[in-house]
């Protein structure tokens, strides 16, 4: 089973990874996240189906945070590159999009990035707040 969502900003998306580590019976095999200039990009894969009452409630969830999302073609072919063990460096040169987590994310990744990001900046753009 697999869930991708664009969600509008960096809150949004921690409370995600948040919602899925407090979940631990969830059989999450990676989870990656991108982050665009207009929002985040979240991809999760599980490892083996869930019921259909899991599988409803992680989508009520989801959807109230963000919106079920049909990536492009560029943005697709670096998620299935992750997925088949590339490199994140390698997938943002190739694919010019900045791969924040993949694998089990931790809120400390999604955190430093957004710093990072501000710091170059020198604003908070809406996307990272």
């Amino acid at each position: 089973m697999e869930y991708l969502y664009y969600l509008a900003n960096a809150s949004l998306t921690l409370r995600v990874v948040q919602h899925l580590h407090n979940r631990p019976q969830t059989p999450v095999s990676f989870i990656t996240v991108i982050h665009q200039i207009d929002g985040w990009v979240v991809r999760i894969k599980l490892r083996d189906p869930v019921s259909a009452q899991e599988d409803g409630d992680f989508r009520a969830f989801c959807n109230e945070l963000g919106i079920s999302y049909e990536p492009p073609m560029r943005v697709q072919m670096a998620l299935w590159s992750l997925e088949a063990g590339q490199y994140p460096v390698d997938v943002m040169r190739r694919y010019q999009v900045a791969v924040v987590s993949h694998g089990s994310p931790e809120k400390e990744e999604i955190e430093a990035f957004r710093q990072q990001f501000v710091r170059g900046l020198g604003y908070c753009p809406e996307t990272l707040a």
